[in-house]
């Protein structure tokens, strides 16, 4: 299967995804806990894709993009697209328009957790807007499955973990979900989950964290496969580091 990639700006993951990168016309999940790395490796593929001469959008419904952190990890921040939505409905109606233009390689939805439904924001919170944002992802993602696949845009939404309310399994711990509910999980072609393994010291200033993607999803070449790789604080990815390790 020949599938049109995106990098992702580490090596290390782009081999776990076992095509070199995030493939296109496809929805990714990136997703995992707070501050784990998740809006770094977005920005990566984002100036990856305008590297190549692609344009890219960054939906910030968290309102907390941080530009100048953004131009060190090499993206162009005047031609990147930024759109801070009001409500969900808002957020994923111009990410369908941004699909459906034809011209925009990557889009980038920050994050789903602050995805709120118009319904949620203006009334009050109420035992049946408790599905809403379920309800709202499911339709938006029937809607840009079909945009997306007759496209070549790598469509990325960024995720939260959160404990599981009255779960129920038979491994022990605290049980963990993602937002946004069963919907993304299906329509997505790749589900990368992000951890933080170690924290990188010199001295004794910690500057930056070890890092493991997990490829949970994958429909364009075998899944379960991870990637370690190293986070430099306001740097991004350390390429340095994955030489070395690929060299060893």
């Amino acid at each position: 299967m020949d599938v049109k990639v995106i990098s992702t700006g580490s090596i290390n993951i782009d081999l776990a995804l076992g095509i070199g990168g995030v493939p296109r016309g496809r929805i990714i999940e990136i997703y995992g806990a707070e501050s784990s790395g998740k809006t770094t490796i977005a920005l990566h593929i984002i100036a990856e894709a305008q590297k190549n001469g692609g344009l890219a959008a960054f939906i910030d419904a968290e309102h907390a993009l941080d530009p100048v952190y953004a131009k060190a990890l090499g993206v162009d921040v005047d031609e990147l697209l930024i759109s801070q939505p009001d409500t969900g409905e808002q957020a994923l109606d111009i990410a369908d328009t941004l699909v459906r233009s034809g011209a925009v390689d990557v889009v980038v939805v920050d994050s789903v957790a602050a995805l709120v439904p118009k319904a949620e924001i203006e009334g009050e919170m109420s035992d049946q807007q408790m599905g809403l944002q379920a309800r709202l992802m499911s339709k938006a993602l029937r809607k840009l499955t079909s945009s997306i696949s007759k496209s070549d845009t790598v469509m990325i939404f960024i995720n939260q973990i959160r404990e599981k309310i009255g779960g129920f399994s038979f491994t022990p711990g605290v049980q963990t979900t993602t937002s946004g509910g069963r919907a993304l999980k299906f329509f997505s072609s790749v589900r990368m989950e992000i951890k933080k393994a170690l924290s990188i010291k010199q001295g004794d200033d910690v500057i930056g964290t070890e890092t493991i993607a997990k490829i949970t999803k994958n429909k364009v070449a075998p899944p379960h496969k991870e990637a370690k790789f190293a986070i430099l604080y306001g740097k991004g990815i350390s390429h340095i580091t994955e030489v070395f390790d690929l060299a060893l």
